[in-house]
C-alpha cells in the first residue's frame, strides 16, 4: 500500500485564535507542505534549531463605550463616554519539552469619568509570563495519550464557559493569576489543577501585584461533552451587603455541552458552601442554554434561549449567606453591555444570530431580569452591590434589548458595534433613580 500523498491527507486547519493565546499550536508549520503562503505564517513558526521554535503574535484593540444614564442615573458619571486602547504582543518559545510564554500589555484609557480605574488602564505591565515543562508522550489537551504539563508563573485562566473563572477579556485590562497549574491528559480526559492568586492591576507602569487577600485553588476535569470541578476560594476582606469579613467558599459544579444535528446546548449547575464572617454559606446557580441552527434558511439563523437562576441572600444579618459568588466571571456575562451581573438574579435571554454574508454577522437579543431573593440587592459583573434592597418587595429589575453587528474585514481585523437599552423595572424605580440606560460599543480588533 503506498503512503498517502499530501493531497490525500486531511488538510491541517490553523488553530483558532484564543483570548489566552498560549493554547494555539502552530508546530505543524514546520512542514513546508502545510504552509499556504499567508503573510502571518513566518511569525507563527520561527525555527531556532533542532527541536526549538518561536511563535509570535499581537492584539491591537481600540474600543469606545458610551453610556447614557449609567446605572439608571445613579452613577458618578451618568452620561459617560471613553476610549480604551490596548496592545498585547506575545512570544511563545518551545525548546524540546520546555516552554516560556511572555505577553506584556500596554493599556491606556481616555475620557473615563470620574477617573480611570485598574480595569481601564495599566499603562505598561506584564500580563502573562510563565514557564512550563511537558512530560509524557502526548500534549496535554490531546484527545488521546497521556501527558503532564507543569506550569508556574503569571497566566490567564479560562475554565469551561467562564461562569466562575474567566479572562475578563471585554474590559481593557484582562485578568491574570500568579501561581501554579498542572495539566494532566489521560485518554480523553483533561485535568487542570490550580493554586493561584489573582493579579490586582494598578493604573501605573509595572505596579501590578498579586492579591494579598484573595486566593483560588481546585481541580477542573473535562471529558467529551462534560465538565465537573471543585474550586476553593478565599477572601480575607469580603463584602456582601453591609457585612464585611473573612470568606472561605467551596464550589462544586458540573457542565454538559455539545451538539446533535442542528441543536446545541450548554447547561451548568454549581453548589457553594463554606463560611463568611463567622456564618455559613449556602448558595447555588443553574445556567441553561439551548439553541437550534437553521443552516438552510435565509441568513442561516441560530436561535438560542438562555435562562439563568442565581441565588441571593434571603435574610440580611443572620448567620447564613445565600448570595452566590461568581468569583472571577467573564466580563460579557449577559451580553455585550449590561449593568447587572450574576448574583441574586433570574434572567431570561432569547437571542438570534445571523450570517449576513461577506464576513458580516448580526444578532438581536432580549433580556429580562428579576431578583431571586427580595432580601438581597442587585450587583454588577465584578460583584459590587449597585442597588441595595431597601424596603422594596418588588422582584422585577428591568428589561434590555441589544443589537450587534460585526464585520470580519480581513482574517486579522474585525470591526464590531453593539447598541443596548435597559429599561428599569419596578424594583429599580422604587429604590432610586430609574432612567433608561443607553449603551453603545464600537470596537476594532486587529490580531494574529
Amino acid at each position: 500500500m503506498k503512503p498517502a500523498s499530501a493531497q490525500d491527507r486531511e488538510a491541517w486547519q490553523p488553530p483558532t485564535l484564543t483570548t489566552t493565546r498560549y493554547d494555539e499550536d502552530w508546530s505543524k508549520l514546520a512542514d513546508p507542505s502545510e504552509r499556504t503562503g499567508r503573510w502571518t505564517e513566518p511569525f507563527k513558526y520561527v525555527p531556532l534549531g533542532q527541536d526549538a521554535y518561536l511563535t509570535t503574535g499581537v492584539e491591537i484593540r481600540l474600543r469606545n463605550e458610551k453610556y447614557r444614564a449609567n446605572l439608571w442615573g445613579d452613577a458618578d458619571a451618568p452620561d459617560d463616554g471613553y476610549l480604551w486602547m490596548r496592545a498585547m504582543p506575545h512570544a511563545d518559545l518551545h525548546v524540546g519539552r520546555l516552554r516560556g510564554f511572555v505577553q506584556p500589555i500596554i493599556a491606556y484609557a481616555a475620557g473615563v469619568a470620574p477617573s480611570a480605574g485598574p480595569i481601564d488602564q495599566t499603562r505598561f505591565d506584564l500580563l502573562q509570563g510563565f514557564a512550563d515543562l511537558r512530560l509524557g508522550d502526548a500534549d496535554t489537551g490531546a484527545a488521546t495519550g497521556t501527558g503532564l504539563t507543569l506550569r508556574a508563573g503569571r497566566q490567564m485562566l479560562s475554565l469551561g464557559s467562564e461562569r466562575l473563572v474567566g479572562t475578563r477579556y471585554g474590559p481593557n485590562v484582562p485578568l491574570a493569576f500568579d501561581g501554579f497549574r498542572g495539566l494532566v491528559s489521560v485518554g480523553g480526559a483533561i485535568v487542570s489543577l490550580i493554586a493561584v492568586r489573582p493579579i490586582q492591576p494598578g493604573v501605573g507602569t509595572f505596579d501590578d501585584r498579586r492579591s494579598r487577600t484573595k486566593s483560588l485553588w481546585g481541580a477542573y476535569v473535562t471529558i467529551p461533552s462534560l465538565d465537573f470541578y471543585y474550586l476553593g476560594y478565599g477572601n480575607n476582606d469580603a463584602r456582601f451587603g453591609g457585612r464585611r469579613g473573612r470568606e472561605r467558599r467551596h464550589s462544586v459544579g458540573a457542565r454538559t455541552f455539545g451538539t446533535a444535528a442542528d441543536w446545541h446546548w450548554n447547561v451548568e449547575g454549581v453548589a457553594q458552601f463554606g463560611r463568611f464572617a463567622g456564618g455559613r454559606i449556602g448558595a447555588w446557580t443553574l445556567g441553561t442554554e439551548v439553541g437550534r441552527r437553521f443552516p438552510s434558511a435565509p441568513l442561516s439563523p441560530d436561535a438560542v434561549m438562555r435562562v439563568n437562576v442565581v441565588s441571593g441572600d434571603r435574610h440580611a444579618g443572620d448567620d447564613r449567606l445565600g448570595t452566590f459568588n461568581a468569583m472571577f466571571p467573564k466580563g460579557k456575562y449577559f451580553g455585550e453591555l449590561s449593568p447587572v451581573g450574576p448574583y441574586n438574579i433570574v434572567s431570561a435571554n432569547p437571542r438570534v444570530a445571523m450570517t449576513v454574508g461577506s464576513g458580516v454577522s448580526a444578532s438581536v437579543a432580549g433580556m429580562a431580569y428579576w431578583r431571586y431573593s427580595r432580601g438581597d440587592g442587585v450587583y454588577d459583573v465584578p460583584g459590587n452591590l449597585i442597588r441595595a434592597p431597601g424596603a422594596s418587595r418588588a422582584r422585577f429589575i428591568g428589561k434590555e434589548i441589544e443589537a450587534t453587528l460585526a464585520w470580519q474585514a480581513t482574517p486579522e481585523l474585525e470591526l464590531s458595534t453593539s447598541l443596548s437599552a435597559f429599561t428599569a423595572g419596578r424594583f429599580i424605580r422604587e429604590t432610586g433613580s430609574g432612567r433608561t440606560i443607553g449603551m453603545l460599543g464600537l470596537e476594532s480588533n486587529f490580531r494574529f
